[in-house]
């Protein structure tokens, strides 16, 4: 792991899952870290975890006016990642229009938020988490994709309006986060291992692997407009 000693990292959704895997694999390689999202106690519990220099802010991603405010009062970050997200899902012809805008604004625009009022240093670091869903699609969560997509692409324009400053997305597959704590014990383990079975790598992903993904791209200088897939195989399986 390369060091990322005295460099400063925010993680927009860092109180659970994939953002906070990649807080506390971030603060292992000697980062001061900031976790963000909408609660404090999750906050609160989530920096228990984190060994090092840890630090929390209570952010909405749907809340612009408090997003500009935050940004404003901090100094420029090296590293900004953001993977917070609450997306509804089902068929389009069966997910309600309101569900349907507030995946949208949630994942999209919440990204895209953040990318707008976001200080960087010099040569900083954006980093989106979409998934591969965005390359292979589900009839039972189109929307999903296409949101995927549309914030790998914006990944990609970003590269270039904010150069050098580096943009780039993470593509997860099934990943076993707390995401799928609400489903029964025993039909979340059968839908793991059903997964797992039709994937190339014969497993399902850990917030850990997407993590390592982040901090490739933070501490590659010669990473950008990139989407790095981690889903087993998922999309060629």
């Amino acid at each position: 792991m390369k060091s990322l000693g005295k460099q400063r990292i925010l993680v927009v959704g860092g109180s659970s899952g994939i953002g906070l895997a990649v807080a506390q694999l971030a603060a292992a390689a000697g980062a001061e870290v900031t976790i963000a999202s909408r609660s404090a106690d999750k906050l609160a519990e989530a920096a228990k975890s984190i060994e090092g220099k840890i630090e929390t802010a209570v952010l909405d991603t749907g809340d612009n006016s408090s997003i500009e405010a935050f940004f404003a009062s901090h100094q420029a970050w090296d590293h900004v990642v953001v993977s917070a997200a609450q997306t509804p899902s089902g068929p389009v012809r069966k997910l309600s229009l309101d569900d349907a805008a507030r995946a949208m604004d949630s994942k999209f625009w919440g990204a895209y938020r953040v990318a707008r009022a976001a200080r960087f240093a010099e040569r900083g670091t954006l980093t989106f988490i979409s998934g591969f869903l965005s390359e292979r699609p589900s009839a039972s969560s189109v929307l999903q994709g296409a949101i995927n997509a549309a914030l790998e692409s914006l990944a990609r324009g970003l590269a270039l309006e904010l150069s050098p400053v580096r943009v780039n997305a993470v593509s997860p597959g099934l990943i076993d986060t707390p995401l799928w704590s609400k489903m029964d014990e025993g039909n979340r383990n059968a839908m793991f291992e059903r997964v797992a079975g039709s994937l190339p790598a014969k497993t399902v992903g850990q917030a850990s692997d997407i993590a390592n993904a982040v901090l490739f791209l933070m501490t590659t200088p010669f990473a950008t407009g990139s989407t790095v897939r981690v889903d087993g195989g998922g999309a060629i399986g």
